[in-house]
């Protein structure tokens, strides 16, 4: 044994715990403020275990699970590994004292399971509870939208012209098609080229939690899910940039009686004047706010998807709006103490 090799003593894992639970852990906190069980139900009507018997691992740890691959942007077999490795993983999940560790096979299975459907139903199961505590009052309200990007494909120009016509082009193998989103689209924002898809939110003003969201291709214009994004009955103010300004939208948010914050906009040959751009500087300092949020989300890599197709990129966009949600709630409540 190398003389220079130090042992621990008896108490040294102990000691070492300690110095672990010393630093900020947001696993620990987001734990401390959320009642996982209140998923359950939900879980449970999303996956339907009825016909396999004894189910491989608990729904409300796969909740869990995959809200730690969503935080951490792991993919399954990244998110298996570090359960493995991470004793926070391991405390956070409940499995810190042993338990079977949720492989990467379960991990895909489960969300297979949850479908679009299910994300949207746990978002709308916590956005309901946000309700109930008085978190997602009426008032204020952000509408934006941000890009999705997923592995851009590679295609001739013909095989690129079918699909945009809805069909799929003759001659692609089973084995291709099941690598190929033909959903996704490609579009353009100032320089920048973006092929995906779009997740459009309404933010609460105060508290900037995720309302409401759609998805949809990264080729659809901001303002086509804009009316079903609001409430008239919960909605009182809406801010958005210029890209939702038109009539149609004015004649709208008058109908439902939402008063209308939308950026002012220029046209060829009539630039705005100086009292329109002090309207929009004014309406940015709340606009900006959303910001906050697509940030936060970049950071945890919910700009970018590793799955194929529509179905998939709604249920990702769904959970990751959810967790999301679930740390903004976490933030929150710390703020308050």
């Amino acid at each position: 044994m190398n003389k220079r090799t130090k042992i621990g003593g008896l108490f040294s894992g102990v000691e070492r715990r300690e110095q672990h639970g010393a630093f900020r852990r947001p696993l620990a906190e987001l734990d401390g403020v959320i009642d996982w069980e209140f998923f359950r139900e939900e879980i449970e009507l999303a996956c339907d275990y009825s016909e396999m018997g004894r189910r491989p691992h608990d729904p409300v740890l796969m909740l869990k699970v995959i809200v730690l691959q969503r935080y951490y942007d792991l993919s399954e077999e990244q998110t298996e590994f570090q359960i493995l490795d991470r004793l926070s993983f391991q405390q956070f999940l409940g499995l810190e004292g042993g338990g079977k560790v949720p492989d990467k096979n379960a991990i895909w299975d489960f969300k297979e399971r949850l479908g679009t459907d299910g994300a949207r139903r746990l978002f709308e199961r916590f956005n309901h509870y946000l309700t109930e505590v008085g978190l997602r009052a009426k008032g204020g309200k952000i509408v934006d939208a941000s890009f999705v990007d997923v592995p851009r494909q590679h295609n001739t120009r013909q095989e690129n012209k079918e699909i945009k016509g809805e069909g799929e082009p003759e001659g692609w193998s089973k084995k291709k098609r099941a690598h190929k989103d033909t959903d996704a689209r490609w579009t353009k924002k100032g320089d920048e080229r973006h092929f995906g898809y779009k997740n459009h939110t309404k933010v609460a003003r105060v508290t900037k939690l995720i309302d409401e969201f759609a998805a949809s291709d990264a080729a659809v214009h901001d303002s086509q899910p804009f009316e079903g994004l609001l409430d008239e009955d919960a909605d009182s103010d809406v801010w958005a940039d210029s890209a939702y300004q038109s009539k149609k939208s004015d004649e709208m948010l008058q109908g439902k009686k939402i008063r209308n914050h939308i950026h002012e906009r220029a046209y060829r040959n009539r630039p705005l004047n100086d009292k329109q751009k002090a309207r929009n500087t004014t309406k940015s300092r709340v606009r900006a706010r959303v910001e906050h949020v697509f940030g936060f989300q970049a950071i945890m890599g919910a700009d970018r998807l590793r799955t194929i197709g529509l179905r998939r990129a709604r249920r990702g966009i769904g959970i990751a709006n959810l967790v999301y949600n679930l740390f903004r709630f976490k933030q929150l409540n710390y703020a308050m103490i």
